[in-house]
């Protein structure tokens, strides 16, 4: 018997609408701390792959950009991102909650249900709902999703993600392995740097700051005992920028501080970080600025 017949593997990919708890649920799955995770919406811009391995299995999980209605070619890439977990997925995790309205995004449900995929419905954040609305919601989903698994989860409370992680495994394909079984994630260390640096400002700016922001590692140097990283952050208005920094600098330190905190953790390595801010105006529009910060695959040259 060779490892075709034994052995499971298969793409799982995590959709859903903004703020229903996608990476957090990404997270808890992997056992790593993968995708940022901020209460504002569109905090997850890119597609996040996840590997979890085990003896006769590996899933290939991918974490992916809330479902919106783009205004900018920057969100354009971000709902390819999304529409794409729809093609290349042997299982399908649709990430609702017991807050969502369930007609919202109803064209991406419906292309959800025709892909014929296996579908799990995860309903989340039930640990803030009561057993009698949980019971309606879950009926109303039943009838919209009839061939889907569902099952209620709280992310938080890592509430039923073994009973999860029990049915990934029975319904994945038999499959060899596609990655090497050591092999945590496809991103590079830039880029989690630049997730990093880029939840710190989600956490630490209002407005729309944090969504005109993107971050570029110019430098990742490792020795033996410390990390060197120089970081430019772009932002698309002199005001912007002004901000970013704040009264002397204050505000910039203070981001500086938290992600490279978060970063020896991450790394557990001392860090040293440089943090420079640079306008570059109107950038979520210029498919030269995007293809620079990995949006390029959706972008024509």
């Amino acid at each position: 018997m060779n490892e075709t017949d034994t052995h499971k593997a298969g793409f799982v990919n995590i959709v859903g609408n903004p703020n229903v708890g996608k990476s957090t649920i990404m997270n808890a799955l992997v056992g790593e701390r993968l995708s940022i995770i901020t209460s504002k919406s569109q905090t997850t811009r890119h597609r996040i792959m996840g590997i979890v391995n085990g003896k006769d299995f590996q899933i290939v999980y991918s974490d992916t950009p809330g479902v919106i209605v783009p205004n900018s070619k920057l969100h354009e890439s971000m709902l390819k991102f999304s529409k794409s977990a729809l093609e290349d997925a042997d299982i399908i995790i649709y990430v609702t909650d017991v807050f969502e309205k369930i007609d919202k995004n109803k064209d991406f449900i419906e292309k959800t249900i025709k892909t014929g995929i296996p579908i799990i419905l995860l309903i989340n954040k039930v640990d803030l709902s009561d057993q009698e609305k949980l019971i309606k919601f879950t009926e109303k989903w039943e009838e919209i999703m009839p061939d889907a698994y569902i099952i209620p989860t709280s992310a938080t409370e890592k509430f039923n993600i073994d009973v999860l992680l029990k049915k990934i495994i029975e319904i994945l394909p038999f499959s060899p392995p596609f990655f090497p079984k050591d092999q945590l994630t496809d991103k590079s260390e830039r880029f989690f740097v630049s997730e990093i640096i880029r939840e710190k400002i989600l956490m630490n700016y209002k407005k729309e700051v944090p969504y005109s922001v993107e971050i570029e590692v110019e430098e990742f140097k490792e020795e033996e005992k410390i990390i060197r990283i120089s970081t430019l952050i772009y932002v698309e208005r002199d005001s912007q920028k002004g901000i970013i920094i704040g009264n002397k600098g204050a505000a910039l330190k203070r981001t500086g501080t938290m992600a490279r905190k978060e970063l020896e953790t991450f790394f557990n390595k001392k860090v040293f970080l440089q943090i420079f801010v640079k306008v570059d105006k109107d950038w979520k529009n210029k498919p030269r600025s995007l293809r620079r910060f990995g949006y390029s695959w959706f972008l024509s040259k």
